[in-house]
């Protein structure tokens, strides 16, 4: 073999290998974060960014953020400027100080303010932008706010999406996923910390619940709650007589567990999980438009939450999560 023809094939192959770079490189989405006042912005920005980070996730860099924050929220006040100089230095994250002009340097967005009163204004540009939209817990401050955006994205043919990263939780899969035959009933257990500005459930309550929705589905039409100092018990009746029970933890030992009864097995939760495989969900709504919750389910789930607080301020009544989801605009 010649020297030149040697040389020869070294090219070409590094043009191939330069080609399938560019490639990849041209496939990776550009992703924007709006709030940057939650730790779920640099695990986030690890698991997208480094390569070699070992819960690493494909098809996507952040690459602009916009800071946000909320002054009356301590837990985001105190922190944004410690994650923004984290994103900014650590990971060269340019910061914008206007969504609209952020969105027009990024494929896709994830909103992440860790507080739900600002989504539906946060959400607004995006939408106005045609980007596609990853909505963190939780979706708003509100079920009407939480309706108002998925009414504005499917009028503009928006893509967007809410979920707990717990729905993904390889423990819940196996759950949802379980043999037991015809499934009667769920309970779902974990913490349910409180912030005053949001419905009580909404803040940290939204992650049991979004494990109880992943097995129960759909179908929820009515809720009744109690609760007390460092309990709330909320039972969710489904349109086929099945029951769905929320057992939320305030105070005392804090642990998640989702138990599932069937007509032939009980299955119980055995391993929790991380952020990675609702990241990987994530990058594949972006790229196909694709929502992996439906808009219907998560507004049930938060009517669910809602629904809960309403109960309790009138006596436990039962609640009709049909007539809260029309009283707070949703038409289907």
């Amino acid at each position: 073999m010649t020297r030149r023809f040697t040389l020869s094939i070294l090219l070409t192959l590094t043009a191939i290998a330069s080609s399938g770079t560019a490639q990849q490189a041209a496939q990776e989405l550009r992703l924007g974060l709006i709030g940057l006042d939650t730790s779920h912005v640099t695990a986030f920005t690890a698991r997208f960014n480094d390569k070699k980070n070992p819960n690493h996730v494909p098809g996507g860099n952040v690459v602009a953020a916009y800071k946000g924050g909320s002054p009356d929220i301590e837990s985001s006040a105190s922190r944004i400027d410690g994650y923004t100089a984290t994103l900014r230095d650590k990971y060269g994250i340019k910061i914008y100080d206007d969504i609209a002009e952020m969105c027009k340097h990024v494929d896709a967005v994830l909103l992440t303010s860790v507080d739900g009163r600002p989504h539906l204004a946060q959400a607004r540009p995006v939408i106005a932008a045609g980007r596609p939209l990853f909505i963190d817990k939780p979706v708003a401050g509100s079920l009407k706010d939480a309706v108002e955006i998925f009414r504005l994205a499917r009028e503009a043919d928006v893509p967007c999406f809410s979920s707990s990263s717990l729905r993904w939780y390889p423990g819940v899969v196996a759950v949802a996923t379980a043999d037991i035959g015809t499934l009667r009933a769920a309970i779902s257990y974990g913490p349910a910390s409180v912030e005053p500005h949001h419905p009580s459930l909404f803040w940290y309550g939204i992650h049991p619940t979004e494990s109880l929705f992943t097995v129960m589905g759909p179908g929820c039409q009515s809720v009744v709650a109690t609760a007390s100092k460092d309990t709330i018990v909320v039972t969710g009746k489904w349109s086929d007589g099945r029951i769905g029970t929320l057992h939320g933890i305030r105070g005392g030992k804090r642990s998640y567990k989702l138990i599932a009864f069937g007509s032939n097995a009980i299955a119980e939760q055995k391993s929790g999980g991380d952020y990675t495989p609702m990241l990987r969900h994530i990058i594949t709504f972006f790229k196909t438009g694709t929502p992996p919750v439906a808009p219907e389910l998560t507004l049930e789930l938060y009517a669910f939450m809602e629904g809960a607080d309403e109960s309790i301020r009138q006596g436990g009544k039962s609640i009709s999560i049909v007539e809260l989801l029309k009283k707070n605009g949703w038409k289907k």
